[in-house]
């Protein structure tokens, strides 16, 4: 796990080194263990590394035989050990035990195509010293970041937004049309950041730059066909060997590793796992919140651990602790979102890397799995559709007359009726509706959301995949390469990487996403029951008792800290006079949002939560 920097300058002008030492400098949190450069005519890379694999031999870049091939790498490629051997197989002769130097010599194999050859989690950069030419590749899922930016003749290329920003010239613009994507998605969709300007290399994408051309590509084509003939319990069985398997690869390290044990059964699957290949005592690590005993995990994590004989390690966590944080909360982040557990992560991995550098989660099973309300909701879609109008009607004017707490369901029922299916999703995915935003945003903004919802077309390259599928396949797929990668994924990484800690997510193994894909709905989502095919999987490791329970999901109580302890915070935030939400929105509609969430009349924290990671944002980047 590491940090990865670069210039391509395609006027093959000489890099300037000084700033890409800035560039590289300034992600240094990433990789605390070294640094090392490769700068050939037009072409310079940089590398921060944090020592997982290969600790003494694995220092980067990392060249082919002859040095005109280099390598600077994020990421663990996971099968690096199996790829060794075929390589050397070939002739290849390697230096190092690293799965870095797996890469580089791949990529003498097999050109651009070696990125189909890898299982793992990578954003990478290769320098052909030959043809002076730069291949940069993005991971199957997004679960590494790569960022770049055209400033002049220049390509910039980052594992961060704050080492592009070195340049003096790089922009910084809010992207007005970002901003209403955020506003609807609570994330932007890639390609697109919230800066003007600056993209994210796409997930399973890579791009091949020359002096002349610059070209991004999709690598992973997989596009679900679902399967017509199957038996539950051989997919079972399926299933089954391939999770294990993942965690097994994934577990591959030189260094400690350890688990971020949450209650639910991701997390307590991947334990029961590791606690079969472990060499000793499974490390866990569970975070609590001060006042929210209802969704508090401890307790239960605590049991899981004692049930597979690991060490459990918890930290708690209180308003304090949020506000002293959210001075640098969105320097970490760079990107806001409306996910309002995410600094939450930065605590959980904070307190993990006291004692490992390496840490499992169980994140990425609920979207392709469909454990979320919102796939209910899509599916109850077809038959809603199929009721009169008199009582659909009537329904929906019920469901908005209710109390606020009942937010999510109301922008479910809202969405039922919608007949265009993008829209559909979009209205689900939306918790400010379009009624909010023409209240909320001001001036010139308002015609850009009185446009309706164009920010669907962020999405729309996603669904056109697999239009011919029924709405909930459509809408797992979507999930799983567009709010895990730009959110949840997104949020994972920096939060983890703040702290020099690795995170690895078992269940996006690129197999494992393709098998479920490949399942009929059905076995996803059981009339109403989510992850139903997992759950019967997981049969074979925890009690059904622990399958069965209600989830509590990484909640915290931020609603009543906002409206308490960080109530000042808050409202300094967004109401006071310098604010930069105050130049896009409407202060004094946020006011009466703010009443009305201290009141219960509306349930906002969401709302409110966005809207600080913004003022937060801005205030962290943007220039005048």
């Amino acid at each position: 796990m590491c940090g990865i920097s670069g210039i391509f300058d395609r006027g093959g002008e000489p890099v300037n080194k000084e700033l890409l030492e800035r560039m590289t400098s300034a992600i240094q949190h990433r990789g605390p263990d070294g640094q090392g450069y490769f700068v050939h005519e037009g072409i310079g890379v940089g590398h921060r590394r944090l020592s997982i694999i290969d600790v003494e031999g694995g220092s980067q870049p990392i060249s082919n035989e002859d040095g005109t091939l280099q390598v600077v790498f994020n990421g663990e490629i996971y099968n690096y050990i199996e790829l060794r051997e075929e390589l050397l197989a070939f002739g290849h002769r390697f230096r190092t035990l690293s799965d870095t130097e797996v890469i580089v010599h791949a990529y003498e194999q097999w050109g651009n195509d070696c990125v189909n050859r890898f299982n793992g989690m990578f954003a990478f950069a290769i320098v052909n010293a030959r043809e002076n030419t730069l291949l940069l590749a993005r991971d199957h899922l997004g679960i590494k970041p790569l960022y770049y930016v055209l400033i002049g003749n220049q390509l910039l290329f980052a594992s961060e937004i704050k080492a592009l920003v070195q340049h003096p010239n790089c922009p910084r613009e809010v992207d007005l049309d970002s901003l209403v994507e955020l506003f609807t998605f609570r994330y932007v969709p890639s390609p697109k950041t919230m800066f003007k300007g600056i993209f994210k290399l796409p997930p399973g994408h890579r791009m091949h730059v020359s002096m002349n051309a610059m070209k991004v590509e999709r690598f992973w084509s997989w596009v679900p066909q679902l399967r017509t003939k199957w038996h539950e319990e051989e997919l079972i069985e399926e299933y089954q060997t391939l999770l294990e398997d993942a965690i097994r690869l994934q577990m591959r390290s030189d260094v400690p590793l350890g688990l971020f044990l949450s209650s639910g059964i991701d997390s307590a699957v991947l334990l029961a796992v590791m606690s079969k290949y472990a060499s000793g005592k499974v490390q866990a690590f569970t975070i609590g919140f001060e006042g929210g005993e209802k969704t508090n995990e401890v307790a239960d994590a605590r049991s899981l651990a004692d049930m597979f004989g690991a060490d459990h390690h918890f930290k708690m966590v209180g308003p304090k602790d949020y506000l002293g944080y959210y001075e640098r909360y969105l320097r970490d982040l760079e990107e806001p979102v409306g996910h309002e557990a995410a600094s939450a992560f930065y605590f959980l991995s904070k307190g993990t890397s006291a004692h490992v550098k390496v840490a499992l989660t169980g994140q990425g099973a609920d979207e392709p799995w469909a454990g979320y309300d919102r796939y209910i909701g899509v599916k109850l879609s077809s038959i809603y559709n199929q009721l009169p109008s008199m009582v659909t009607g009537s329904l929906a004017g019920l469901v908005t007359r209710m109390p606020g707490r009942f937010e999510r369901l109301k922008r479910g029922v809202v969405s039922l009726g919608e007949q265009d299916m993008l829209t559909r999703f979009t209205k689900v995915y939306s918790f400010f509706s379009e009624e909010m935003k023409e209240k909320l945003f001001k001036g010139s903004l308002k015609d850009r959301v009185a446009k309706g919802y164009q920010a669907k077309e962020a999405i729309r390259r996603l669904q056109t995949d697999v239009k011919h599928l029924d709405p909930v396949t459509q809408m797992l797929y979507i999930d799983t390469r567009a709010s895990l990668p730009d959110d949840l994924l997104m949020v994972g990484d920096k939060t983890s990487m703040a702290n020099s800690l690795e995170v690895r997510v078992p269940f996006l193994d690129y197999r494992l996403i393709e098998f479920v894909e490949s399942l009929p709905p059905d076995l996803k989502l059981n009339c109403l029951t989510g992850k139903y095919l997992h759950k019967k999987a997981l049969e074979k490791w925890l009690p059904k008792n622990v399958i069965y329970r209600k989830k509590k999901g990484f909640d915290n109580p931020l609603a009543e800290w906002f409206r308490t302890g960080m109530r000042s915070f808050v409202e300094e935030a967004l109401l006071s006079g310098d604010s930069a939400v105050g130049r896009y929105f409407d202060q004094t509609y946020i006011s009466r949002m703010l009443e009305q969430d201290r009141q219960g009349t509306e349930h906002l924290r969401r709302h409110i939560h966005l809207l600080v990671s913004f003022e937060l944002w801005h205030r962290e980047f943007i220039r005048e």
